[in-house]
């Protein structure tokens, strides 16, 4: 590890499970203080264990992040027990962990679709909100929005998840340009199916496995070929990129 993120605070949402986990260990091993922002309360302490368990510094937060109160309070623990906020990646959604049904579109019940904006979209929003008071105050910041190569291609039965990640792109670029005469970076990774399960079953497997069909590099995508991504976002190395989408998955969609 190159320890590019010393002395820098990270907040993850979404950090406790799947690929919101393999962002907080690589940012930890990157020399980072990192935030685990989890609806999951117990997840979130248990990555923070881990990682101070393994000589790393960290603090698992129970974090709702549609609940304004709930946001707003994980940035002020954060800025308490580390001083301030450098990066922010806003991974927490409705996907895998909190799951959602996979319909055409007029059977998407309407209470689903909302709950789908709600989280991928109003939380999003409402976790910036929550940071960037302090990323102003220090003239300094990145945000990394996640959202999805199903965003930029499309994906049947899922209209309602796809539809919310396309919005995480829009939300992106105009965030960018509200907070750039502040030196805070606004970027977006879209990761491509990827096996971000803990406990996969074979159906799932096989599911990931037929997805690797159509890309470039022919395997199956794992939560860590997406760390890398994230982290140059949220290293120096990117101080003169905002308002970009990366996408990260083997070839799959080249644009």
């Amino acid at each position: 590890m190159t320890l590019r993120m010393t002395g820098r605070v990270v907040i993850v949402t979404g950090g406790g499970h799947g690929i919101g986990k393999a962002y907080a260990h690589r940012f930890a091993e990157e020399g980072a203080k990192v935030a685990i922002a989890e609806l999951d309360g117990e997840a979130a302490k248990a990555v923070e264990q881990d990682l101070r368990q393994r000589g790393f510094e960290a603090l698992g937060l129970r974090t709702d992040v549609v609940d304004e109160a709930s946001v707003t309070d994980m940035a002020a623990r954060t800025i308490a027990a580390y001083g301030r906020i450098d990066v922010l990646v806003n991974n927490a959604a409705v996907f895998a962990t909190v799951p959602m049904s996979r319909l055409p579109f007029d059977k998407i019940t309407p209470a689903e679709w909302d709950k789908m904006m709600t989280v991928n979209l109003k939380g999003t929003w409402l976790a910036c909100r929550a940071v960037a008071p302090q990323m102003r105050a220090q003239r300094y910041g990145k945000i990394i929005n996640i959202s999805s190569g199903t965003a930029l291609k499309g994906s049947s039965t899922r209209i309602h998840y796809v539809t919310s990640k396309a919005g995480v792109i829009g939300f992106t670029k105009t965030l960018a340009k509200e907070l750039g005469d502040h030196n805070i970076c606004v970027n977006c990774v879209a990761p491509g199916n990827t096996l971000s399960q803990e406990n996969p079953d074979e159906a799932l497997l096989k599911d990931r496995a037929a997805a690797s069909g159509g890309r470039a590099l022919k395997r199956m995508q794992k939560p860590e070929d997406v760390t890398g991504a994230v982290l140059f976002f949220a290293s120096t190395d990117s101080d003169f990129i905002t308002g970009q989408t990366l996408v990260v998955d083997g070839g799959s969609h080249m644009h």
